[in-house]
């Protein structure tokens, strides 16, 4: 029922740019914290960015500074932009997020989307 789904990404250069977007769906009551992972070959998932019904952001130490992760309530959407991108940014991001239909909140992951930062 519930769907988060990831767009965005691709294939950029070192110090450029990209901005994902995840979209959630489907039967939502409310949507609490909302967050991007990242999963490199050969290394576990990691947080890379969460943000709060509110707006409170937290960042992994690796990306402060370079990425900002932003929401849209009203389009049930998250956002991260990522400036300044470096080849050891390369891995598939993916959205997570707790979400609520009408009395129950569950966990989410989108499918994810790949980054890749390569000269």
């Amino acid at each position: 029922q519930v769907q988060l789904v990831e767009s965005g990404g691709g294939l950029v250069q070192p110090g450029g740019s990209l901005r994902l977007s995840c979209a959630a769906s489907g039967s939502i009551s409310s949507i609490g914290d909302m967050g991007w992972y990242r999963q490199a070959p050969g290394k576990q998932r990691e947080l890379v960015a969460a943000i709060t019904s509110g707006g409170s952001a937290n960042y992994a130490d690796s990306v402060k500074g370079r990425f900002t992760i932003s929401r849209d309530n009203a389009k049930n959407t998250a956002y991260l932009q990522m400036n300044s991108l470096k080849s050891e940014d390369t891995a598939v991001y993916y959205c997570n997020a707790n979400i609520r239909n009408s009395y129950l909140w569950r966990n989410y992951w989108g499918q994810g989307t790949q980054v890749t930062v390569s000269s």
